[in-house]
């Protein structure tokens, strides 16, 4: 068996591993890479492997940085399938097409207003390339013992984090290997935890928290803060938050402290239809997650639905107080950009961030105390307060992540630290060595690894 690492080595993002047992070639996860620019541009580059050899793919879960780069795949020949569980294809069927939407959108921005090198700047794909890769998923059931080719096996197990996440057992007839996906949080306030896995010869690790824990923090309390406050200022709260999941919390807490009385009823839009449709999903796969239905309709009562671009515009005239849930979460595209160049500049209002922020993001800067952020070429001044709340993430920490590996009764033979910063990755070494004594590494781009 072999693995070469194509993306997620020292970010957390690019998430590619092909994994080799003699004529069969999985790819598991198919991300794009998100944030500096230097990780940007590795999407244009075609991955150095022949795709009329590839059998299959399996993906994890349906966050762009681990799906988002399947309609490039197919548009480059791809003809196999691509596995995954039954709540990553629906949650692919809406953010895939939505990514190669926003992406055309960025284009045509860039090319009317003349703010690209190049001429004419291109999408790296488009919705009708993302439509057409959803073709080739099939669901498949958890702990379903699937067969690619001749000589792998693989089951998903529920890994918490978002619906339809998963970690992933592959054997050949020698060799087995966990890749663990986005650990969810065994203290998750929707997310049902992670499932504790019997171990392998292998394991690629995620690490995105692997140098932190998070507060102990009431973020129920913290969120209600920064809302009462910035109503005072009569301001506007801003909270860009990924479609799956964060939105889907923050919506719940938000009826949480209303029904209390513990922040006034101000007006509540969620500004991203997307969100929406996601939300239904949480209601379908109602298992994997801890709300009831009625908990979930609750939820999305509290807030006013933004459906088309002018509503989305004239959110921009209003006035505060009021609070806008906007994509993405990190500030790196879609209709919250568009909020953070009207808002950011008022000392009144708050942004506030609700999830992990990747280097060379938007989010980081601002999180990192940036004194104006580039939108659409031009460079907006960030006086508004900044906030961000880290109990709101929904990946493990390194403490969650350990305990997640002690309940494995085989030691591997290798720990593979992947998904995280280099920082991150190199500090989540650290504790797996000298809390667990296994064998832990931080893996190269494009390294190539047998193993025996």
């Amino acid at each position: 068996m072999e693995i070469i690492f194509l993306g997620a080595t020292g970010t957390v993002t690019g998430s590619k591993y092909l994994l080799s047992s003699g004529s069969t070639h999985v790819l598991i996860d198919c991300g794009l890479f998100q944030g500096l620019k230097s990780l940007r541009l590795r999407n244009w580059d075609r991955l150095p492997l022949d795709l009329a050899s590839l059998t299959a793919v399996v993906l994890t879960h349906a966050h762009i940085d681990h799906s988002g780069y399947l309609p490039l795949l197919v548009k480059q020949g791809f003809k196999g399938k691509v596995y995954c569980s039954s709540a990553t294809l629906e949650l692919c069927s809406i953010l895939l097409p939505d990514s190669g939407r926003l992406q055309e959108e960025q284009a045509e921005y860039a090319n009317r207003h003349k703010i690209s090198k190049h001429h004419p700047a291109l999408p790296l794909y488009t919705q009708e390339d993302a439509e057409l890769a959803l073709q080739h998923l099939h669901a498949i059931d958890f702990e379903e013992e699937v067969k690619v080719g001749s000589d792998i096996t693989f089951c998903l197990y529920p890994a918490g984090h978002i619906p339809g996440a998963a970690s992933i057992v592959m054997r050949d007839s020698n060799t087995s290997i966990i890749f663990s996906g986005d650990l969810g949080r065994p203290d998750d306030p929707i997310m049902n935890p992670p499932t504790p896995l019997q171990g392998a010869d292998y394991l690629v690790l995620e690490s995105t928290y692997g140098n932190r824990k998070h507060p102990a923090q009431d973020a129920l309390q913290l969120l209600g803060d920064i809302i009462n406050r910035t109503t005072q200022r009569e301001g506007v709260v801003v909270i860009p938050a990924f479609a799956v999941g964060r939105t889907q919390m923050l919506l719940h807490y938000l009826r949480l402290l209303k029904d209390a009385g513990t922040i006034p009823d101000i007006p509540t839009y969620l500004n991203s239809p997307m969100a929406v449709d996601a939300t239904d999903i949480f209601y379908r796969h109602h298992l994997e997650h801890r709300l009831s239905f009625e908990q979930c309709v609750a939820a999305c009562s509290v807030a006013k639905i933004v459906r088309t671009a002018e509503e989305s515009k004239a959110l921009n005239r209003r006035k505060g107080p009021m609070i806008i849930i906007a994509g993405s979460g990190m500030a790196t595209g879609g209709r919250v950009v568009h909020h953070l160049k009207a808002f950011a500049p008022d000392p009144r209002n708050t942004i506030l961030f609700a999830g992990f922020q990747a280097e060379g993001t938007r989010g980081a800067a601002m999180v990192g105390g940036a004194k104006s952020i580039r939108i659409h070429g031009e460079d907006v001044p960030v006086l508004a307060e900044i906030e961000a709340i880290d109990t709101l993430s929904a990946h493990a920490d390194y403490a969650q992540i350990i305990e997640w590996l002690k309940s494995m009764k085989q030691v591997p033979r290798q720990v593979f630290v992947t998904h995280g910063e280099q920082e991150a990755a190199t500090a989540m070494v650290q504790h797996i060595d000298e809390e667990l004594h296994w064998p832990a590494r931080v893996p190269e781009y494009m390294e190539i690894v047998q193993l025996s």
